[in-house]
């Protein structure tokens, strides 16, 4: 099985308001940056959508060590959250999760890849995902007009 990095992050402009996400996919010597938008979303959003996108550009089952700032993300899923919020019909306390759209594509892709979900602190000393936000910030702006 194929192993591959993924470093991901969101950002928004208002919360909600015009929002971005980036991600760079790593394979060998190979990188890969993608990164999209959306005109009134949240950040937790685009948090997601960096990680549904990065994994949907894998063309078979890999093993995927996927890197993000994202408690949201990344403690939904390793605090096993996600898994409850299944069983449960997506409620929580009897309110819908917020977000199970993207929720329900994660555990696709999860189902689909061996996944391996890592918190790094955001803004700080990795360059993969200072980079992200780089692209992520970008495409909100690019939405803004600025």
């Amino acid at each position: 099985m194929k192993h591959v990095d993924i470093y991901t992050d969101g950002a928004c402009s208002g919360n909600p308001g015009p929002g971005g996400w980036g991600a760079i996919l790593r394979y060998g010597d190979v990188e890969k940056e993608i990164s999209g938008g959306e005109d009134m979303t949240t950040n937790n959003r685009m948090e997601l959508l960096g990680a549904i996108s990065a994994l949907s550009m894998l063309k078979e089952p890999c093993h995927v060590t996927l890197y993000s700032d994202s408690r949201y993300l990344v403690d939904s899923v390793t605090k096993g959250w996600l898994f409850s919020w299944e069983k449960l019909g997506f409620a929580k306390k009897g309110k819908a999760v917020p977000n199970t759209d993207l929720w329900k594509q994660i555990l696709t892709a999860i189902r689909t890849h061996q996944v391996d979900f890592v918190w790094v602190k955001g803004h700080a000393d990795n360059p993969y995902n200072n980079r992200c936000d780089e692209l992520a910030v970008s495409q909100w702006k690019r939405i803004k007009g600025l």
